[in-house]
């Protein structure tokens, strides 16, 4: 059986743990970040590494997966272990910490534990006409751009992914064409408009009721309400549809848990000893669920958890720049 032993140990590489991470190296903690993913970067590198990200602040405009190089840059002045691959199942009390135990035997015996899990797994809501045609031709992610160049391409859903997707998708694609069951959009009104000014043809109240083709997609049904069905020439199929998060074992370790979020308190203490959330997976009253917000309540945590691991130490570490001088 494999054992790390280490001071922090984080659960999430996304841009929370990742930040943090980096914190806790600046405490002078050792760290073990661990992650479902093969990748770190969390959601941004699974979902839309491509996608403008403009509420960071200092970066007017960055892609996801230039946040995530910065971060990862960061996060090894700290000199981390990263357990990728795996997920954290148990969690046991010790005198001197907590003991985690992962879906591999593996065993991390840390100080302190700091989830920033995110939503959690999260399971891509199926299109019901695509059964069987997942990798040949329809996806639920677009993590490149590279492969709907020059395509025709339907987009199914009408959230912010959807759009979000059809406007980027839309210089590079040779026809978009976005379809959605309702009028009406959950996209942000500003996105929205976006992509009624440009080519992408919209399709309302509508549905896909058919994919077509040999190998690889060829075609797509869609009915409009009330109308007959019709065929659209298609390459490309992106099912944004929304997905299912599920915080998984971490349900039975105890946490007081809020509609699948862990309530936290102001030091993002949860109701376990020794254990600590932030990010969009930490509840309390007033949360905000955003990338900047999630940086700020990594800081607060680590600095938290250096008290629980040092009582004599203070939770005002001083100013990074201070340890330049």
């Amino acid at each position: 059986m494999s054992v790390v032993e280490t001071d922090l140990l984080v659960l999430g590489a996304g841009p929370t743990g990742l930040f943090a991470t980096y914190y806790a190296g600046f405490r002078g903690l050792s760290v073990t970040v661990v992650d479902s993913l093969p990748e770190l970067g969390g959601q941004i590198t699974a979902m839309y590494p491509e996608k403008a990200i403009l509420d960071v602040a200092g970066f007017p405009r960055v892609k996801g997966r230039d946040l995530v190089a910065g971060l990862v840059a960061q996060a090894d002045t700290a000199k981390p272990t990263y357990l990728l691959e795996r997920t954290a199942l148990t969690l046991e009390h010790r005198a001197d910490g907590v003991e985690v135990g992962l879906d591999d035997g593996s065993v991390v015996r840390a100080g302190v534990v700091l989830v920033t899990a995110g939503i959690g797994k999260f399971t891509p809501r199926p299109l019901p006409s695509g059964e069987g045609w997942r990798g040949r031709g329809l996806e639920f992610f677009v993590p490149s751009f590279e492969p709907y160049v020059d395509k025709d391409v339907v987009i199914v859903g009408g959230g912010d992914s959807a759009f979000d997707w059809a406007q980027h998708l839309e210089p590079v694609a040779r026809s978009v064409v976005l379809v959605h069951r309702r009028s009406a959009f959950r996209a942000h009104p500003r996105t929205v408009e976006a992509v009624q000014d440009s080519s992408v043809e919209l399709v309302t109240p509508a549905q896909v009721t058919g994919l077509l083709g040999g190998e690889w997609v060829e075609q797509v049904e869609v009915t409009v309400d009330g109308e007959a069905p019709r065929r659209l020439p298609c390459q490309a199929v992106v099912a944004a549809l929304g997905f299912v998060a599920d915080l998984g074992p971490l349900q039975q370790w105890g946490l007081e848990v809020s509609k699948r979020h862990v309530v936290v308190d102001s030091a993002m203490r949860t109701n376990l000893p020794r254990v600590f959330a932030a990010g969009d997976v930490a509840e309390y009253p007033g949360k905000v669920r955003l990338i900047a917000v999630g940086f700020g309540e990594a800081a607060t945590a680590v600095n938290n958890a250096a008290v629980t691991l040092d009582p004599q130490a203070h939770v005002f570490p001083g100013h990074s720049s201070e340890a330049l001088g």
